[in-house]
């Protein structure tokens, strides 16, 4: 491992102290990349407290098996995707757990690896895969789907108001090879203004498709109301709107009792709040943070408590 691989996580302190990390205690990283978040909640919950840590991409098991080889005795590494979440808990024997955490952003080893095809300001192969070994790249993405579909995911995920442009510049130019072929092309297309670069929300939104982040995220939130036990917590970073909305959903539907629609008169759907919201408005990096690591700019963390199911009652 070298400075290239290091990964500055975004909002550390506020994690641990969100998450009320404790000796003795449980914990799973769904996102554990290069390490960082986990390796400082393993000191802070030292000298027995456990982790599970997971990721999907193998080299970044690889880097953090490395950065946490000193806690290697209280860390469990699983290489898969959190939106298996309740079989890799039940797997390795943290079904029941004191904090679930999210980091959702790539990491330096991804958007520095030239090869993995994630960064548009790096020439390199169009893939894009957190898990390598996944048969879909963004080369298939870019050079098969028919037009309408590209203008689909590049205005879906990307919140692209020019998608429809772009996507017709693409089919036009292709075949399309590498990263900064694809940038140029959409930079032209679009022209530079602004700050962002033209192709952020283009590469972003073939990030997703390729790697279902959205499906995987609809998919496993529910999942940690069943691992974390009665008070754990669950803290969720985010790194653009639509993920971070979906978050912000989630937990105001599971901080709520009933979710029929207003027009109900009494209700029928027996939903039961699982937990409490801790932040009302998402906790958002220091100007001195963001100094120090660009890269946390746009990272908002949410925070919620799991708590009882209320009985008849009425109590939790």
């Amino acid at each position: 491992m070298n400075s290239t691989t290091i990964h500055t996580p975004a909002l550390l302190n506020e994690v641990i102290q969100g998450l009320e990390v404790r000796p003795g205690r449980k914990y799973i990283d769904c996102t554990v990349g290069t390490g960082g978040h986990a390796r400082v909640i393993l000191e802070a919950s030292s000298p027995d407290g456990t982790l599970l840590a997971i990721d999907q991409d193998p080299e970044a098991i690889e880097v953090s098996r490395e950065v946490l080889k000193e806690y290697q005795d209280r860390v469990t590494l699983a290489q898969d995707s959190f939106s298996r979440l309740n079989l890799i808990a039940s797997a390795y024997g943290f079904e029941s757990v004191d904090g679930v955490l999210f980091d959702l952003g790539l990491s330096t080893l991804q958007l520095e690896r030239s090869e993995r095809g994630f960064s548009f300001q790096r020439e390199g192969p169009l893939d894009m895969r957190m898990d390598p070994a996944s048969e879909i790249d963004a080369r298939r993405l870019v050079n098969e789907l028919p037009e309408q579909q590209l203008v689909e995911i590049i205005a879906r995920y990307g919140e692209e108001a020019r998608a429809r442009a772009i996507a017709r510049e693409i089919v036009r130019q292709r075949p399309i090879g590498t990263t900064t072929e694809l940038a140029d092309i959409v930079a032209r297309t679009k022209g530079r203004r602004g700050k962002l670069h033209p192709a952020t929300k283009t590469f972003q939104a073939l990030r997703i498709a390729v790697n279902e982040e959205l499906d995987a995220l609809s998919a496993v939130l529910p999942q940690t109301l069943e691992v974390l036990a009665p008070g754990g917590r669950l803290a969720v970073i985010t790194y653009h709107s639509l993920e971070d909305r979906m978050v912000k959903r989630f937990m105001v539907t599971e901080s709520r009792d009933c979710i029929c629609p207003p027009e109900v008169p009494v209700c029928q759907c027996g939903h039961q709040r699982a937990l409490e919201t801790l932040t009302r408005k998402p906790i958002r990096p220091s100007a001195a943070e963001i100094s120090s690591n660009p890269r946390a700019r746009s990272a908002k963390l949410r925070i919620a408590r799991r708590v009882q199911s209320r009985g008849k009652s009425g109590e939790e």
